[in-house]
């Protein structure tokens, strides 16, 4: 059976090798007799799952050492939440916002603390990102947060800022959540790493937390325990029961990843996506992206018909011909086309087909 393409922004699609590898364990995983939703989260049967995980994405992203990799709940969203209560020391933190996510970052982190907006492209029309020269960085922050890939409006940075050469000694804070594991990741310019797992790694419902172990200890005394970093990294992600079956189907990904050659060959596919697609939106005079290209989303592409009457006709026949959820966000209308790890190149290609179609029946 061919199944469609899937082009949601999250929850999002996954290989469908992962998929049939999780029905064939469904009732019994590996003769236990336990299906993994069954599974006490401290039995050897889970334990053996969650140290493989934790072992295949440390090695996958080249994570260092003195980094703890912790698997949480409550997602990106959450996080926006529990960095501040972890990391703030009371201090102000410093924001740098690009999109959708980081302004709901900055907003959500000054319940908790005190918040600087050190760049904003509200003014630019959220279609680059400020230059980091630019930044008005705080000398007293206690860490400076970017949203590294915008989900909704297709901003990505596509490398980190160097804080140290831009006068600050605060730790970067990352919410990479549409971009994790799609690309890698320079460790030496990060203090803490998160996203939500339903993009490019698993199901709704998990977390992974990547924190660099000075940073531990210093939660506020009102952060609930089940989501103070330290007692977490210490009790290896089991101070609660963890997400059971988000690790179990992250697992498997990390395996499909190692399987088609590791984070390096998904970068190069997910670049060769990325451009097959815009370079097709540049050269048509039906559809625009309004995105600066040098800041431009692999992962998220949203698009516009000049003439946005005919959204309606454009998603009917787009699901006719298989091509699934591609209209975008509310908050910003049009198409959008998210293009995570499982998304092969030949569903893009599909994408582009009928897209030039569309635009010739309608010429």
């Amino acid at each position: 059976m061919k199944r469609p393409y899937n082009f949601s922004a999250g929850p999002a699609a996954l290989p469908p090798e992962v998929l049939q590898h999780a029905a064939a364990e469904m009732l019994d995983w590996h003769g236990s007799g336990m299906s993994v939703m069954e599974m006490s989260h401290r039995g050897k049967e889970f334990i053996s799952i969650y140290e493989q995980a934790e072992a295949d994405v440390r090695e996958l992203l080249a994570v260092p050492r003195e980094f703890k990799i912790l698997f949480m709940q409550g997602g990106g969203i959450g996080e926006n939440a529990v960095v501040p209560l972890n990391l703030s020391r009371g201090q102000r933190a410093d924001f740098v916002v690009t999109g959708s996510w980081s302004r709901k970052s900055a907003k959500e982190a000054g319940k908790y603390c005190s918040t600087h907006v050190a760049a904003d492209n509200t003014e630019s029309g959220v279609t680059d990102i400020p230059p980091a020269s630019q930044w008005q960085l705080s000398s007293d922050a206690s860490y400076v947060h970017l949203c590294t890939n915008e989900t909704i409006d297709g901003i990505e940075f596509h490398e980190l800022p160097d804080l140290k050469a831009l006068g600050s000694d605060a730790p970067l804070v990352v919410d990479i959540s549409s971009h994790m594991a799609s690309r890698s990741v320079d460790w030496s310019r990060v203090g803490l790493a998160f996203g939500g797992a339903q993009k490019n790694i698993g199901p709704a419902g998990l977390t992974l937390v990547f924190v660099r172990e000075d940073l531990l200890g210093h939660a506020l005394p009102i952060c609930p325990s089940a989501f103070n970093y330290k007692l977490i990294a210490e009790a290896d992600s089991m101070y609660n029961t963890p997400p059971t079956w988000g690790i179990y189907m992250a697992g498997l990904v990390f395996q499909w990843l190692k399987a088609q050659g590791g984070i390096a060959a998904i970068e190069h596919r997910n670049k060769t996506k990325a451009e097959l697609l815009y370079s097709y939106i540049d050269q048509s005079s039906f559809y625009v992206n309004r995105i600066a290209p040098a800041c431009r989303s692999r992962m998220n592409v949203p698009f516009l018909l000049r003439d946005e009457s005919r959204n309606a006709d454009f998603l009917a026949g787009a699901h006719k011909a298989g091509l699934l959820q591609l209209k975008g966000h509310k908050s910003v209308g049009g198409m959008r086309a998210s293009i995570y790890n499982a998304m092969p190149l030949d569903g893009v290609q599909a994408l582009v087909d009928y897209m030039r179609g569309f635009e010739k029946e309608q010429a």
